[in-house]
């Protein structure tokens, strides 16, 4: 996969000129909390004033955003400085999120005529804009062809400076998917246009708070990868497209990393459990935090975590020594999540702030993905997930896990399934004194 290297060289040079942006306003791409509440946590250990757009008016399955409602809630609400940056998921203006974004039939020229409001926002306002698009996964997009289209007019765009930085991210790509293909395709038309402002890397619900990350620590850090099972990173992994290798630099670019080799003492170390021996792989994450900061991520499944490694790892008393985590979602969905939060956190980011989204994310990944949802599975028929029935069956399941103790102890307050489905929850936390 061609990578747009200048990025990041670019980003290093006006690094010592950009100041770290305090505020911010997010638009995300749909309700769900992957997609808002935590790109929404993870800016905020960076942002002293941040907006987000109330999730009641943001898309769900079965009815997406009115892109409308999205343009006056910004210029209203949404309302900032000349150098407060807007992070925009474009799907949710162009189609009303992602689900829609496939299974909208409109023309080209309709969706351009949603974005175009935005275009003319930027001109009025001189705000930097932080957007990303998606190419759709195969085979739920009804077409693929409109969607590649808006995608490079908005590779245009950015050319032209009405973004920042734009990222197009390729969603769940599983074998005999185009999308890697396509993806390529607008990496090199890229290159040749825009080659200072745009991405192109697998994923989608992670890139609104990589995009978080670059505008609020724009100054590059190093990072360096450890893989549990170095040969088998190599091959093209599920829901990428590509090899895990070229997954991780891709992420670790457009969160603002710049790679480095073994040998030199990077600021931060990226662990990626993708198979092997568990047990090995968590003495070799305890033994890296000696040396420095660790985000690990676990991609040896889809949408779970390897029980096993992280029992060990709370045995040796260090997972709450991480510096981020993740396992809730494909490799792509987890890399970028935890990626944005270790960039963030390398900017001394507030204690407090930091514990309570190490636990947010161990108490999603580790706790509802990797063991309740599949005991509230058993308990309630996915038919009646959107019932109170379930949502007293899944707080009295999670009962045997909290409070969770993760450097400060946090108790569960409330739970909910907030699109009537199993398979993510929404929760609070609160710290116990």
């Amino acid at each position: 996969m061609k990578r747009v290297s200048l990025l990041s060289a670019l980003t290093a040079a006006l690094a010592t000129l950009i100041p770290s942006a305090a505020a911010q306003t997010l638009i995300p791409m749909d309700s769900r909390p992957a997609t808002s509440r935590l790109p929404a946590a993870t800016a905020a250990l960076a942002s002293e004033s941040l907006k987000v757009v109330p999730r009641e008016l943001l898309g769900t399955a079965q009815q997406g955003a009115d892109p409308q409602a999205l343009l006056n809630w910004l210029r209203t609400e949404g309302a900032g400085n000349a150098d407060e940056p807007l992070i925009v998921a474009l799907d949710a203006l162009a189609y009303g999120g992602l689900v829609q974004s496939r299974k909208s039939t409109e023309s080209a020229a309709r969706i351009r005529s949603r974005l175009l409001p935005l275009l003319e926002w930027q001109r009025e306002t001189g705000r930097p804009i932080y957007a990303f698009i998606t190419i759709p996964r195969h085979p739920d997009a009804v077409d693929r062809q409109r969607n590649y289209d808006v995608a490079r007019l908005m590779i245009r765009w950015a050319a032209a400076g009405v973004f920042k930085e734009l990222h197009v991210a390729w969603d769940d790509a599983l074998p005999g998917s185009p999308a890697p293909a396509e993806g390529a395709r607008l990496a090199e038309f890229a290159a040749e246009v825009a080659p200072d402002n745009v991405l192109v890397y697998p994923g989608a619900d992670e890139v609104l708070a990589l995009l978080s990350a670059r505008a609020l620590s724009p100054q590059a850090k190093t990072l360096q990868a450890a893989y549990s099972d170095p040969k088998l990173a190599e091959q093209v992994i599920k829901y990428e497209g590509i090899p895990l290798t070229d997954s991780v630099e891709n992420h670790a670019e457009a969160a603002g990393f710049q790679m480095v080799q073994a040998g030199q003492t990077p600021d931060m170390t990226f662990y990626v459990f993708n198979g092997g021996d568990p047990r090995r792989a968590a003495l070799d994450i305890s033994a890296l935090l000696r040396r420095g900061p660790v985000a690990v991520v676990d991609v040896e499944k889809v949408n779970l975590g390897n029980t096993r490694l992280w029992r060990d790892l709370g045995v040796l008393k260090r997972d709450a020594n991480l510096t981020a985590l993740a396992a809730w979602g494909t490799p792509g969905n987890n890399l970028g999540s935890a990626m944005a939060h270790a960039k963030l956190y390398l900017d001394d980011v507030d204690p407090a702030q930091q514990n309570a989204l190490l636990a947010r994310e161990y108490a999603n990944d580790l706790i509802y993905s990797t063991r309740l949802r599949a005991a509230l599975r058993e308990a309630i028929p996915e038919a009646e997930m959107n019932t109170p029935a379930a949502q007293a069956k899944l707080m009295e399941l999670a009962a045997e896990y909290f409070p969770l103790n993760i450097g400060v102890s946090y108790e569960l307050d409330q739970v909910n399934l907030p699109w009537g489905r199993s398979f993510e929850w929404d929760f609070d936390l609160t710290p116990l004194q």
